[in-house]
């Protein structure tokens, strides 16, 4: 009993100490990625479905407001796979309440020509069109969005990608308007939780997003706000996906 005591003891000695380092070094990275990214800056985060926000970039949305980025959001569609548009647009709202994003900052485009559904191949020029006008009118400089696979590999995500890499490509984004994409990983590594941090530290190329404990809680709280679509596997995704905890981000 008194080695199992001791044990248990070092133990949690042992987490402490995982946890300080780690909350320490995200301060030291905020700092690092004040200087990289700029403080105060009007960022939009592209979504294709009411979740994404939460599911996906909570590091990111946290970690921009730790450097005092104004955030909107732009989400693509309603979420109607299942008709449950209405209530997803609702959840989207009380998780962007959770995450700091203002309402009056947050956009849901609700038809037939982004619907959600995997099986459909969004248009790129229409995509593209309804995002310059979004970033010219609200005078955005930073646009966060996914990366060409998606992260999970849905359509819809990677029809965001490539309307913004287009208008990059093609030089339509206004002068100083940067975009970052959210890398996708393997399976493995999508579901070691804080486990990834070491590769996630050694395979980023320009942006690293960690939440510290009470960030992660924050996370949780907003991915909650989803009620409609919290099945046992998304209960899971919660406990061990690193994206509740962790985003790495690259410019293109």
């Amino acid at each position: 009993m008194e080695a199992m005591w001791l044990l248990c003891v070092a133990a949690a000695v042992v987490a402490w100490g995982f946890l300080w380092v780690w909350d320490s070094s995200e301060r030291v990275k905020s700092r690092e990625q004040g200087e990289r990214l700029g403080a105060e800056s009007r960022t939009l985060l592209a979504i294709a479905h009411p979740d994404d926000e939460a599911m996906f970039f909570a590091p990111t949305v946290l970690g921009l407001a730790r450097l005092r980025h104004w955030v909107y959001l732009l989400c693509f569609s309603a979420g109607n796979y299942y008709n449950q548009g209405e209530t997803r647009k609702k959840e989207l709202l009380q998780s962007c309440d959770v995450l700091g994003i203002p309402l009056s900052s947050v956009m849901i485009i609700d038809n037939r020509d982004f619907p959600d559904d995997p099986g459909v191949q969004w248009d790129t020029e229409h995509v593209a069109s309804v995002l310059l006008q979004h970033i010219e009118v609200n005078g955005i400089n930073l646009v966060v969005t996914f990366d060409a696979g998606g992260v999970s590999g849905h359509s819809n995500h990677i029809a965001l990608y490539a309307a913004v890499r287009a208008l990059h490509s093609e030089g339509k984004l206004p002068k100083g308007c940067s975009v970052l994409t959210l890398q996708s990983v393997n399976v493995l590594r999508k579901y070691i939780s804080l486990l990834d941090l070491p590769l996630s530290r050694l395979h980023t190329q320009d942006v690293l997003f960690v939440l510290n404990s009470k960030e992660v809680a924050q996370a949780k709280r907003a991915m909650s706000c989803h009620r409609s679509q919290l099945l046992w596997f998304r209960r899971l995704y919660i406990l061990f996906s690193r994206y509740m905890r962790i985003n790495s981000l690259s410019f293109l």
